[in-house]
């Protein structure tokens, strides 16, 4: 079985993108048409902008959503899931690719979602930490026991967690974790604590946009974040992507899922590589690849 799977932050490069906008009249279109939604040349930004002027959340979230959404829709006849599932962000691109959302309405959230997001880090410093070389268990039991708030956040592969928290508090966790043998307790350069509670205010605002946007029944089962499960119902889609914000990315327990399900081959749609890489660490005889623009359309 066919299984797709879409990057998240951190995958975006200067010059994504560009490739399709030149050799595909559709993608061209498509890339259009987003400048038009966004109200600004995100196509600019994408093709010839530095590392740093793609790091803005406002203009990282979109970039990516495009490239992914843009991307799966130039595979054309060959683009078959039977599967999908997305790595935060990139959630709401495989939505797009399985039929429950337009791609107006998917750019329109993935905006919103990056303007609430960028205004919740904004309230309180938080940060996120990559931990590398304990048992999910361990990491959870030391965030428990951290004055302050520090959570798991993303669930990667197996010996690499993402915690997410309070400046201070995620600093104090990556002290008490490498006392408990963690290889590395890392700071992660990112704008905010995503996936924690402190996202509480973006996923009101955003839990408001996505019930006035049509969700429509998927032509495949996206296995989503926050149940790591096989999703073919559009309000259940719906309220799981609500709690999106604030809960922990399951990838390692979507991934198993999948594979549990029949999924044998894992294709990567977007920029970068990273999933495949997790993908080999949650299991090493799982099929992987990317997705080529040779199917033109």
């Amino acid at each position: 079985m066919n299984a797709y799977i879409f990057p998240g932050q951190g995958a975006q490069f200067s010059g994504m993108g560009l490739d399709l906008y030149e050799n595909t009249p559709m993608a061209q279109e498509l890339f259009e048409n987003a400048n038009e939604i966004l109200g600004f040349n995100i196509t600019d930004i994408m093709f010839e902008g530095s590392a740093e002027d793609l790091k803005e959340t406002k203009v990282t979230q979109p970039a990516i959503f495009l490239h992914s959404v843009i991307l799966a829709k130039t595979l054309g006849d060959t683009f078959k899931p039977d599967m999908v599932a997305g790595h935060s962000l990139g959630e709401f691109s495989a939505l797009v690719a399985n039929g429950t959302l337009n791609f107006e309405d998917g750019l329109k959230l993935v905006s919103q979602r990056a303007l609430a997001m960028q205004k919740a880090c904004e309230i309180k410093p938080s940060t996120m930490a990559a931990v590398l070389g304990l048992e999910d268990a361990v990491v959870e039991e030391a965030c428990n026991t951290i004055e302050g708030v520090v959570v798991a956040a993303n669930y990667n592969c197996p010996g690499q967690l993402v915690i997410s928290g309070e400046v201070e508090a995620i600093n104090n966790a990556c002290e008490v974790l490498k006392e408990k043998g963690a290889r590395r307790a890392l700071v992660l350069p990112v704008g905010g604590a995503f996936h924690s509670p402190l996202m509480e205010p973006a996923r009101e605002e955003l839990a408001a946009a996505i019930e006035n946007t049509t969700f429509n029944t998927p032509n495949c089962a996206i296995y989503q974040n926050v149940t790591a499960n096989a999703v073919n119902d559009a309000s259940a889609i719906k309220t799981n992507l609500i709690s999106q914000l604030t809960a922990p990315v399951r990838w390692t327990q979507s991934i198993q899922q999948m594979i549990a399900d029949g999924a044998t081959l894992f294709t990567e749609v977007g920029p970068g590589k990273v999933l495949q890489g997790l993908v080999k660490k949650i299991d090493r005889q799982a099929q992987t690849a990317s997705a080529t623009t040779e199917a033109k359309v």
